[in-house]
């Protein structure tokens, strides 16, 4: 469900432990969140910028995310690719909490 400023529903606050990462897909679109270390949620494009392939199946380290299939990473925080073969970065997105759900802002 999406309100009227364009929050979406991404999951329960305690759906992921740290450095987790969750696919979210909404509309046609494909998304992952990701908690930090630190316990902070993150959103970004779900699919790597390289081949396409789904960031959901990829591993967290402190905040990077791998692609699972050329392991390229991007900073979740920001978007930022980090190693090649990805070189585009990704778009991120808004996030907040609220009552023990996390909402992301699209």
């Amino acid at each position: 469900m999406i309100s009227a400023d364009n929050w979406v529903v991404a999951c329960a606050f305690d759906a992921l432990e740290p450095e987790e990462v969750l696919r979210i897909d909404h509309e046609g679109r494909s998304f992952v969140v990701v908690r930090s270390p630190e316990g902070s949620y993150f959103a970004m494009d779900g699919h790597c910028s390289h081949e396409k392939v789904h960031l959901a199946g990829g591993i967290v380290d402190g905040y990077v995310i791998e692609c699972p299939k050329h392991f390229g990473t991007f900073d979740y925080r920001t978007g930022e690719a980090r190693a090649l073969p990805a070189c585009v970065g990704l778009s991120t997105y808004e996030v907040k909490v609220e009552n023990g759900t996390v909402f992301i802002r699209l």
